[in-house]
């Protein structure tokens, strides 16, 4: 089974040990064609506070580790430039 990864960037790192981290897909339309995009997201465990606003980052499926968190910080890609 593989593990699930996903690319994202950190719109909220005010709690402890948790970012917040949205992700964008772009899909087309089924009819008209036009490329939509849609964004979800995830909770993610950040266990030494690395992250700050703007990071993009790469977070793997985990087991839970709360009610809404299932995801864990892999990697930073990408600093933020603020």
């Amino acid at each position: 089974m593989a593990i699930k990864e996903k690319i994202g960037t950190v719109i909220s790192n005010k709690m402890e040990k948790t970012i917040v981290v949205t992700v964008e897909n772009k899909y087309a339309h089924p009819i008209y064609g036009k490329t939509l995009k849609k964004t979800k997201r995830f909770m993610a465990h950040d266990e030494l506070n690395t992250c700050v606003l703007g990071d993009v980052v790469l977070i793997a499926e985990t087991r839970p580790t709360s009610r809404k968190k299932r995801w864990v910080l892999k990697k930073v890609l990408s600093n933020s430039i603020l």
